[in-house]
């Protein structure tokens, strides 16, 4: 049995530990555990970024693996690089200084641990290097050579503990450099040269690198996997397609996410606003946070060409903010930036970077889009701040969470009376609640959720969202038409948003003309492959009123594959089998609805159902109770 648990599997190893730990914690025990925890999460800030995984952090010690060996020297490089900056605030004998090695093996997998002799290399391999340096095996090298603008130093084959061969090791120069490997091989050879020809010689090598690193190497980023059009999960949009990934802390704080998940979020909603623009929604792109995904899988699983990535790390009234545009097909970097700005100027790069992204896609601006583009919602960086934390927690859909949400969101209005976005959200919140069975009565809720939405938009009339969820209120309170008028406003100024198009969607479903709501719902679930589930058991409401019963079938069982207690989905099932004359396979639905709420009220489902013709309420509720539910 054991044995079955075991899976093996070849992977870059980084291995990293502190150097004279034991004097550090001598001198100063609670300083050094200070530092070194706050120097551990901006080294798993940086594997997360560089598609890594973080293995184990016992003692002094960091253990991580990559897919890619580029990925982890590159990786390597840029933590003694921000190591070396952070150490420089330190008094001397207080820096904290890293070895690392890197090694490409075969392990053994057992849960989230790796074993074996590729990590025991990765091991010795690290203890070769000098504090604040990187030494990297033979195979690493032969992998990396020619991919980074690095410099390598070979030092010799290496015996290593319970391992027949020896080792080759490099120790990796972080600024490019003439390579040394040549000078040791064939270090016999060159003393039977001439002194002068072999000076001459190594001269020229040098010169010949020093010109490679000014003119081709020195501009270039680390190369990215190309993706595979024909691999697209969907096929690519007729206009530049692209992901934002959540902007990776990489402040000591962790709590601190918040900050550039909103980055993320804003720049998101800036680029929907633009019609020549195929914007991923946050839902989807989000689902990467944390995990060491691959630009060419994320490009692939969303079917775009283009992916934004960056890094945000605040500290002391500061940002440093790092962002960079991939063309994931060609393999290579559009843009890069870093900005080192006053915390109070993030609007500024946010701007910024939706110019660069619209810029480098060569995007032709509309009338209106670049003002919208630009919309800021606050001047007031602490206002701001409220409203991302509470955003934040809002996404975490408990009652506690959201009611939290809630309270941060009203700070923020509190602090600036005027801020829109503010309103709106807390508008959605409050109709949170109703769907989480918290707050007052879903009525007394809705009426709320309604006077906030036009709040928002007495205050910022081009407010998309706003207008979205009107559609979806008044829509829930019957009143279809007006109900209709207000979700295409949100599609007419966000035409990239997957929300504007399902609150159309969402209006046009209720007011019978499901043949009009399908594509939205279509285009809400394309804009958003990993949205909520709501998206798909609408659509498949509009399937089944259209008598697409199989395609409504494959839509609710593919949010039942995602969370098998989706009662709502079931609920929709079994309508589905009765209406297809499947009524074997209705009641047998039903039976599972039972399971998982003994409770159930069809009644009760079907008054809530805003139908503008009640006929369907009606026909909705003798399905159920013809399949077994009451």
């Amino acid at each position: 049995m054991v044995g079955q648990s075991l899976r093996r599997k070849l992977t870059a190893i980084l291995s990293a530990d502190v150097q004279g730990y034991s004097r550090l914690m001598g001198e100063d025990e609670v300083g050094t555990i200070r530092t070194l925890t706050a120097y551990k999460e901006v080294m798993a800030g940086f594997i997360q970024h560089n598609r890594g995984r973080v293995v184990g952090t016992s003692g002094d010690s960091v253990l991580a693996e990559f897919a890619s060996v580029v990925d982890a020297v590159q990786c390597a490089v840029e933590i003694q690089k921000e190591l070396r900056t952070r150490n420089g605030d330190l008094p001397e004998s207080r820096r904290m200084e890293f070895r690392m090695g890197i090694n490409l093996g075969d392990v053994v997998e057992e849960g989230e641990d790796i074993l074996g002799d590729g990590v025991n290399i990765a091991s010795r391999v690290e203890s070769l290097a000098e504090a604040g340096g990187i030494c990297i095996s033979g195979i690493v090298y032969d992998q990396v050579k020619n991919k980074l603008a690095l410099g390598y130093e070979y030092l010799g084959e290496q015996a290593v503990k319970n391992i027949a061969e020896p080792v080759r090791v490099y120790r990796v120069r972080m600024e490019p450099e003439a390579t040394k490997e040549e000078k040791v091989s064939r270090s016999k050879e060159k003393g039977k040269r001439p002194l002068a020809l072999v000076a001459l010689a190594a001269f020229g090598v040098v010169a010949v690198m020093v010109v490679l690193w000014q003119f081709l190497l020195r501009p270039a980023s680390p190369p990215v996997e190309k993706a595979d059009p024909k691999k697209m999960a969907f096929p690519l949009p007729d206009k530049p397609s692209i992901a934002v990934l959540p902007f990776v802390n990489m402040s000591e704080d962790p709590k601190q996410a918040y900050f550039g998940d909103g980055l993320s979020e804003d720049i998101i909603t800036a680029l929907s606003k633009v019609g020549n623009l195929f914007v991923i929604a946050r839902e989807s792109s989000f689902s990467y946070k944390g995990k060491p995904v691959k630009l060419k899988q994320v490009a692939e699983e969303l079917g775009v060409r283009y992916v934004l990535e960056g890094s945000i790390r605040q500290a002391g009234g500061k940002a440093r903010i790092t962002a960079q545009l991939i063309d994931a097909i060609q393999g290579h970097h559009l843009w890069a930036e870093r900005y080192d700005r006053e915390l109070k100027d993030i609007f500024v790069v946010q701007d910024q970077i939706t110019k660069e992204i619209i810029t480098a896609l060569q995007v032709q601006l509309k009338e209106g889009e670049e003002a919208r583009t630009q919309a800021r919602g606050t001047e007031s960086l602490e206002a701001y701040l409220k409203f991302l934390e509470g955003r934040t927690f809002s996404y975490r859909n408990t009652k506690e969470d959201n009611a939290r949400a809630q309270e941060l969101v009203k700070q923020a209005m509190a602090l600036d009376p005027n801020y829109a976005a503010a309103y709106a959200e807390l508008s959605r919140e409050i109709m949170l609640d109703v769907w989480l069975g918290a707050g007052k009565s879903p009525q007394e809720s809705l009426m709320k959720a309604v006077e906030l939405a036009r709040k928002a938009l007495e205050l910022d009339k081009s407010m998309a969202s706003a207008y979205g969820l009107l559609g979806q209120y008044f829509t829930m309170l019957r009143q279809h038409e007006k109900g209709i008028a207000e979700a295409q406003k949100a599609v007419d100024l966000d035409p990239s948003s997957s929300r504007a198009h399902f609150a159309l969607a969402f209006s046009l479903n209720f007011a019978g003309r499901y043949e009009e709501a399908i594509p939205h719902f279509e285009k809400a679930i394309r804009l958003n492959p990993f949205g909520p589930p709501n998206f798909w058991h609408h659509l498949a409401i509009a399937y089944q009123q259209t008598e697409q019963y199989d395609k409504a079938i494959a839509a609710l069982k593919r949010t039942l594959r995602v969370e098998p207690r989706d009662v709502l989905a079931y609920v929709i099932l079994t309508s589905t089998y009765m209406r297809a004359g499947r009524e074997e396979e209705g009641r047998a639905t039903a039976a599972e609805i039972l399971k998982i709420d003994p409770n159930f009220s069809a009644e009760r489902m079907a008054a809530t159902t805003p139908w503008k013709d009640p006929a369907k309420n009606e026909r909705t509720l003798a399905l159920l109770r013809k399949a077994g539910l009451k």
